[in-house]
């Protein structure tokens, strides 16, 4: 499955405007643009069954703009307890922590302000991150914040719009469909992680990964994705550092 197809390559006076608008062009010739909107629609028949209101739904995908931390929001704020559910999500997010970090020198130079970096730190989501590793090395620095910033604005409105379209014909989509719609978002990063992985050391992570996640859930380990990722991407780094010092 292909990802969003190169970006058209940047005038030599592009402006700021130019390259957001470039990075929303992006962004709706991508794959994952399709994926989150179908997605999102079982995102927003969840939020209905659980009697919430479509405004909620969409000031949730805004703010959140992650697809597992609203199910849990949604799926526990009315049987939780407030704090309860406030950890819950804030631990599902940690995981964009090192995203950021290793966004952060790509877009930044030394003229770079703090506050043009806010922007783009909260629209990172998977389907961003992705996409920019891919997409950013290949253009000019100083164009990198704002087409960034219009790659990330270019994914989220299919989920803001699907979740609207999923929250009033909640009735009508069946719950094993509804599902189903949940399972493309993951499988479409796994495609995409998999056919950028170029890397010995991705390769080596991405692989034991797929392996011990299984053995892991099936053990009911606790936080067991959490160990999956430290298991399998120690293990690639230690690969990776063997073979760095053989060369």
């Amino acid at each position: 499955m292909s990802s969003a197809r190169q970006p058209d390559p940047p005038a030599a006076q592009e402006s700021s405007l130019a390259a957001f608008v470039r990075g929303v062009s992006t962004a709706w010739r991508s794959i994952f643009a399709y994926v989150l909107f179908a997605t999102y629609i079982g995102i927003g028949a969840l939020a209905h069954d659980f009697g919430f209101s479509a405004g909620w739904m969409v000031l949730s995908t805004i703010l959140i703009w992650a697809a597992p931390a609203q199910v849990i929001l949604i799926s526990t704020l009315g049987s939780a307890a407030l704090v309860d559910t406030a950890i819950a999500v804030a631990l599902s997010s940690v995981r964009f922590m090192p995203m950021v970090v290793t966004l952060l020198p790509m877009l930044r130079d030394r003229q770079t302000r703090t506050w043009q970096l806010l922007v783009p730190m909260h629209l990172t989501a998977i389907s961003v991150w992705v996409e920019a590793m891919r997409l950013l090395p290949m253009l000019p620095r100083d164009h990198r914040i704002a087409f960034y910033n219009g790659l990330g604005t270019g994914l989220i409105t299919p989920p803001i719009i699907a979740g609207g379209i999923g929250f009033y014909v909640a009735g009508q989509v069946p719950t094993v469909f509804a599902a189903g719609l949940l399972f493309l978002t993951p499988l479409s990063m796994l495609m995409s992680i998999t056919r950028n992985s170029q890397a010995l050391i991705d390769r080596v992570a991405l692989g034991l990964g797929l392996v011990i996640g299984p053995i892991m859930a099936a053990s009911k380990v606790g936080l067991d994705l959490m160990w999956t990722g430290i298991i399998a991407g120690t293990i690639a780094y230690l690969v990776h550092r063997v073979r760095e010092a053989m060369q």
